[in-house]
This record gives structure tokens, C-alpha cells and sequence, in this order.
């Protein structure tokens, strides 16, 4: 049996990726083979496929963190059966029409759900929640600042921000994505194209600054400190663009708490924290539902993730195999 994948044999920008035919493995004792409908892209598949992402895996891979699909083979052991609908997720692999997984690669997708839904879900909700709610600690009443509100993380930030009780300022670069991301949930929105993002946010806040900053993109420091409260966070989630550097004085005199999030790392390092994360996050999966805006071939792989580095997408987008 045959099957197509995105591969990737070099390192560099999106057009080194191919489409080829690849060998489908035999199944070992518990695995799965899910004939994948819909694959997520992510800026971290971006990353990876250009060497900059802190995960190297060894060339050629199959990129891809998270898809949707159906089973339609499952070895002795499996925790599920054929015609099972599933999440797959993986650090590679998902640009696919198959993959094969063991039992912890899989989740059932959530009831009521599309494959496209299903398969943009895990990455950013997932992500949001543990950096908003067990990283940042954000309480009821406070508010928050997501910069990149329109990506897939940020717009998941900005609904699980709403949920949890916070007023949400969200920035994004056109009028467009701004309004997108009210659709989500946010209060206030910030057209950084026309508009400093501190100087608005002082605005907005009163001239008191917000609580807490979610922060996919890179934002520099002077302005997110200048956006910041007295005792504020900011949560590094990833870098868009340049990395910023954070003057250690101006962190201090503002008592201010600079927290790194990456959230698998954290669960591999400390699993009783995604215990107790899960049943929240399968509570979200009926609040908080993924926006899709575009979707594109597997051949097309290359124009997606181009997408995502260019800043065109709203919400997820994802590959149909």
C-alpha cells in the first residue's frame, strides 16, 4: 500500500517541499492506521521546515503537528476501532493522506465537529488555555492583551481570554482580522497598521495598562512594558519576527513577570499539569470552536505555510489530502 505525503528533504523556505508516494508501514501491536481528511497548518510547521524550530527532527520528514481523520485499520491492543473518527497528533506528520499512530497520538474528535474543525483544535486551544489559565493565572475581571489575534493561537486566546472572565484587547494588522477577532470575543481591538500598540492600549486601559499580554508574535519590549500594568505578564508564546530582548531593570522596577510558555514541554516535564488541564480543554471544545478560513490542497502545501509566514491567514487553515 502506497500513500502521499508532504516530504521535506532540505531545510529551507516552503518550496523545497514535494509531494511524494511513500511506503504505508506494516502496524505494530496497538497502533492505528488513520486515513487522514483534513491536516492543520501551523507557523511551527513553517519553523521546522526552515531549521529554526527548537524540535530538529532528522531529514526527510513529513511535517505536520495535527490532523483529523478516519481509521480504517487497527492492530491487536488499539484503544480504537474501524471507522472511529480521530485526532492525530504528532510533532511530524500530518501533511498526509495517512498516518499511523499509537494510542496516546489519538483523540476523539469532538462531537459535532468537522474534520477541518477537528483538525485545526488542538494546537491553538491547547495552547491558549494553558498559557492563559496555568501559566498566566489570568482571573475574572482582569484584562488582556493578545497581539497576532487573528492567527490561530491568538484568536483561540481571545475566546478562551472572553471565557475566562477577561477584557480582551485584541491586535491585529488590518481592519479585516479586527473584526474577525470580535466574532471571537474581543472587546477592543488594536489596527496595528494604523496604530502604536502601547499608545492604544493606554487608551483604552485609561492610562493604567493591561494585565497581562499574550504574546505569539514578538513583541518588543519597550512596547509591551509600556502596554503593561505595574505587576503585569507577559507570556511569550512564540516569535513571528525577531526576538525581543528584555531589559532586566525595566522588568524589576515594574515588578513585572516575563513567563516562557511552550505547552507540550511543560506536560512532558510535569504530566499531572495535563491531567488536570484535560477535562477543561474537552469542556472548551463546546465554547471555543476554530475558525477556518481557507483550505488547500496537499499539493499546495507550500502556499499555506507562505500564507502563514506572510500573515494572511484568519483564524486556521488547512490541507485537504
Amino acid at each position: 500500500m502506497k500513500y502521499r505525503a508532504v516530504v521535506c528533504r532540505e531545510l529551507g523556505n516552503p518550496d523545497v517541499l514535494r509531494v511524494e508516494e511513500l511506503d504505508a508501514p506494516p502496524l505494530a501491536e496497538t497502533q492505528a492506521r488513520v486515513n487522514l481528511h483534513a491536516c492543520g497548518v501551523n507557523f511551527p510547521d513553517l519553523l521546522m521546515v526552515a531549521g529554526k524550530y527548537q524540535f530538529k527532527p532528522d531529514l526527510p520528514f513529513v511535517p505536520g503537528f495535527e490532523s483529523a481523520g478516519e481509521v480504517i485499520e487497527a492492530a491487536p491492543g488499539a484503544r480504537v476501532k474501524v471507522g472511529d473518527r480521530v485526532i492525530y497528533r504528532r510533532k511530524t506528520g500530518g501533511f498526509a493522506e495517512q498516518a499511523v499512530a499509537t494510542p496516546n497520538e489519538l483523540a476523539p474528535v469532538p462531537e459535532g465537529y468537522s474534520f477541518d474543525e477537528a483538525a485545526t483544535y488542538t494546537v491553538g486551544v491547547l495552547t491558549a488555555y494553558h498559557a492563559l489559565f496555568t501559566r498566566g493565572q489570568l482571573q475574572k475581571g482582569e484584562r488582556l492583551l493578545v497581539t497576532g489575534a487573528a492567527g490561530g493561537v491568538g484568536m483561540a486566546a481571545v475566546a478562551i481570554g472572553k471565557y475566562l472572565g477577561a477584557e480582551v484587547i485584541a491586535a491585529c494588522s488590518s481592519a479585516e482580522k479586527c473584526a474577525a477577532t470580535v466574532n471571537a470575543g474581543a472587546s477592543h481591538t488594536i489596527n496595528t497598521s494604523e496604530r502604536r500598540i502601547d499608545e492604544a492600549t493606554k487608551e483604552i486601559t485609561g492610562g493604567r495598562g493591561v494585565d497581562c499580554i499574550y504574546d505569539p508574535v514578538g513583541l518588543s519590549s519597550e512596547i509591551a512594558l509600556r502596554a503593561l500594568t505595574f505587576g503585569g505578564r507577559i507570556l511569550l508564546i512564540g516569535f513571528a519576527a525577531d526576538i525581543p530582548s528584555y531589559p532586566a531593570n525595566r522588568l524589576l522596577i515594574k515588578c513585572a513577570s516575563l513567563i516562557g510558555v511552550r505547552a507540550g514541554e511543560y506536560a512532558r516535564h510535569f504530566p499531572a499539569v495535563r491531567v488536570e488541564e484535560a477535562p477543561f480543554i474537552e469542556k472548551l471544545t463546546q465554547i471555543v470552536r476554530p475558525h477556518v478560513s481557507k483550505a488547500y490542497r496537499l499539493e499546495d502545501a507550500a502556499r499555506a505555510l507562505l500564507d502563514i509566514a506572510e500573515r494572511k491567514a484568519i483564524g486556521r487553515i488547512v490541507l485537504h489530502p
